[in-house]
Parts: C-alpha cells; structure tokens; sequence
C-alpha cells in the first residue's frame, strides 16, 4: 500500500510539475491564449493521441478541472488492457508524441502504475495506469488568460456516462489488448 501511494504520490507531483505555468506566464499577464482556446487545444492533443492507438480503444471524458489560469482535461480508457499489454500501449503512445515533436519528460516504469509524460509548446501530457489497469490520458495546459471553460465537443467513442463519477473501471474487451486479463 505505501509503495502505491507513493507511485501515485510522485506521478501526481510530476504531472502538476508539468501543468505549472510551463510558458512563464503568470496569472494575470496578457496571453495570446485563454482558458477555453487552450482547452480545445488540450482535446485536439488527446484526441489526435486516442487516434493513433491502434487497434482502437473506447474512452469516455474524465473531469476537467481549472485552476487560475489553466485546465486540465481528462481522458480515460473503458477499454481493459492486460498487464501484458501495457508496455505495447504505452509505447504506442510515446511513438506518436515523439513523431509529432512532443518532448518525452519522464517515465514511470513501476510494474503496476506505469506512465509516460510529455510536453508541447507548454502543454504537459500524459498517460498513465492506475487501480484495476485503467488507462487515463491527461492535458495540462500552461498559464493563460482567465476565461469561463465549457465541456469539450469531442465526442466519446463509446457511452458519455454523463454526470457520472467516478467512472466505471474498464468494462469494454478488446481482443488484442484484453488478451490475457481475467
């Protein structure tokens, strides 16, 4: 229990590290983006990321949360990926954000809970797995101009699970990457 807690303890400490103001702008500076642009920058990032992952996988929105002058949006995996498969799954993922310029920051090579992190023109990315092999993507974007931020337009390739939370574990089988999970 300790050593989960600290894996999530220092994957969550990464990821804010990588939220942060990645841009040097401060709240309260001009930016030449605000809150909803970068939002719909964040989906455009996990969406294009959810597309490369091949075969496909279902998702469905997590929450997003905003802070002063940045949003994070949430992305997570209602498809079941075995143990077995989850370093083909993170590594698909990387190979796309390496293709598309993103800079890999960080891996998390715990056998349980492992994780990649990125970032791109200030924006932090990641994926990550979390309790009962559950994949989450994630977008930090850096600091810019305050604005009202309304829900993301990409629609989720399976049920939206609308005002649902926390969401169901993965419940959606896949061949390939469910091969050899119970």
């Amino acid at each position: 229990m300790r050593r989960t807690l600290r894996t999530v303890a220092v994957a969550l400490a990464f990821g804010l590290a990588l939220a942060g103001c990645a841009d040097g702008a401060q709240p309260g500076k001009e930016s030449a983006m605000d809150m909803q642009e970068a939002a719909e920058r964040s989906d455009a990032m996990l969406d294009d990321v959810l597309r490369a992952i091949d075969p496909e996988v279902q998702w469905a929105h997590g929450p997003t949360t905003t802070g002063s002058c940045d949003v994070t949006r949430r992305r997570t995996v209602m498809t079941i990926v075995s143990a077995e498969r989850r370093s083909e799954f993170l590594a698909q993922v990387e190979r796309y954000w390496r293709d598309a310029d993103y800079t890999i920051k960080a891996h998390n090579r715990d056998e349980e809970f492992p994780a990649v992190y990125a970032q791109s023109g200030g924006f932090g990315v990641s994926v990550s797995f979390r309790g009962h092999g559950q994949a989450f993507l994630e977008a930090d974007t850096p600091c810019v101009r305050e604005s009202e931020v309304s829900g993301s337009a990409s629609k989720p390739n399976g049920p939206a699970y609308e005002g649902v939370y926390p969401l169901p574990r993965p419940n959606v089988r896949s061949d390939h990457w469910s091969a050899g999970a119970s």
